[in-house]
């Protein structure tokens, strides 16, 4: 069939056009995964604190989107930040975020500290998008090697908000430290602050490497810290047995991402740890592990709606040594293998005073919590 000049010359058109499409396909973003140890979410001032100063960190969760119930997989560092590596429950090996990131085509290189990030930040080459994870100086006892500077931020403050307590009768690790509480306060308080400037030094310099809008930063803890609060100081470990107190459990989580993730979002709902691994491969089109326990919260975090008919879930999980965890948005079950149950109504007792676990009236919300925990349990434990 003979072809017309006006078919060849919008044809010949159509080809350039085809493939320069296909050459502008989106870029996958670069992702800053900020990860301190033993940082609750109470401490920072964009979650209300008054009296520690956090401006970068505040200044940066403006910019994203921040989680008011981000529950850590367990209230200690070292098997949370497994649980958050993995997107398994605390204690379980297995395929880590860096591979599935490197498998995505991603440069990741392994966990560094801030100094660190700055070079994997100006090594980036073009096109080749990076995966780093920061380990902050985060404010861990004996809180030494503190500049002076910092220090003296806080040599006047009494933390009149913090209604710190005696020491428990089972207070463990830590427990010296509430020898002198204002004290020791002022010591973490400086290492907030500290850290606080170590993320502005890794957001300025994205900024000036002009990557901002490519790339994802997520800031979170592996634990918390009672800091006095329940007459104890550490997390999970600084009673005997391990303790789930909000202060313990309840960590920050921000996550940015320019003109993906909206300013100034808020999201209510339960998330944990382990629903890190498939968040961060839903947002980049990386293949999350098969094995993983958690969600992805991407559709929250980007603050879009869920697709009709479904619901996010009721409740996370926690676990350290004896102890587990079931944490629904108003109640909390802790239950323990050869030990005392606890339950709270998280709504009319925040401060977790009153252990309703063998009242009566709460046998209903203490059923349904000891099953879904029995279940993810047997499932992913």
């Amino acid at each position: 069939m003979p072809v017309s000049r006006r078919y060849f010359f919008l044809g010949s058109l159509a080809l350039p056009l085809l493939a320069q499409k296909k050459k502008t396909a989106p870029e996958r973003p670069n992702v800053i995964l900020l990860l301190a140890d033993n940082v609750p979410q109470w401490v920072l001032g964009i979650y209300g604190n008054q009296e520690i100063k956090t401006p970068n960190i505040d200044r940066f969760a403006a910019t994203g989107t921040r989680f008011l119930d981000a529950m850590a997989a367990s209230p200690s560092a070292a098997p949370s930040r497994g649980s958050l590596l993995t997107g398994l429950a605390p204690g379980k090996t297995g395929p880590s975020l860096e591979s599935a990131m490197t498998a995505a085509g991603y440069t990741a290189s392994p966990a560094t500290d801030a100094l660190g990030a700055v070079r994997i930040i100006d090594s980036a080459a073009a096109g080749k998008p990076f995966f780093a994870v920061v380990n902050l100086s985060s404010p861990r006892p004996p809180y030494d090697n503190l500049a002076q500077k910092y220090r003296d931020l806080y040599a006047q403050t009494h933390f009149d908000t913090f209604n710190p307590e005696h020491a428990a009768p089972n207070a463990r690790a830590g427990k010296a430290f509430l020898a002198d509480t204002v004290g020791n306060l002022r010591k973490y308080a400086a290492a907030v602050s500290a850290m606080d400037d170590e993320v502005q030094q890794l957001i300025s310099k994205i900024q000036q490497r002009r990557i901002v809008d490519n790339t994802i930063v997520v800031f979170t803890s592996t634990c918390g810290a009672l800091l006095g609060h329940h007459g104890l100081w550490d997390a999970g470990e600084a009673s005997d047995p391990a303790n789930m107190f909000e202060e313990s459990v309840a960590t920050p989580l921000i996550v940015t991402w320019p003109m993906r993730v909206p300013p100034g979002g808020v999201r209510p709902e339960v998330v944990s740890g382990y629903d890190l691994v498939p968040t961060l491969c839903e947002l980049t089109g990386a293949t999350a592990p098969a094995q993983t326990c958690g969600g992805s919260y991407s559709l929250l975090a980007t603050g879009k709606p869920l697709p009709k008919k479904q619901r996010w879930r009721t409740a996370v999980f926690a676990h350290l040594d004896n102890t587990w965890m079931a944490r629904a948005e108003r109640y909390k079950l802790v239950s323990r293998d050869g030990g005392p149950g606890e339950l709270y109504d998280l709504q009319a007792d925040h401060g977790e005073k009153t252990n309703q676990f063998d009242n009566p009236q709460f046998v209903t919300v203490k059923t349904q919590l000891a099953g879904e925990l029995a279940q993810w349990r047997q499932k992913n434990a």
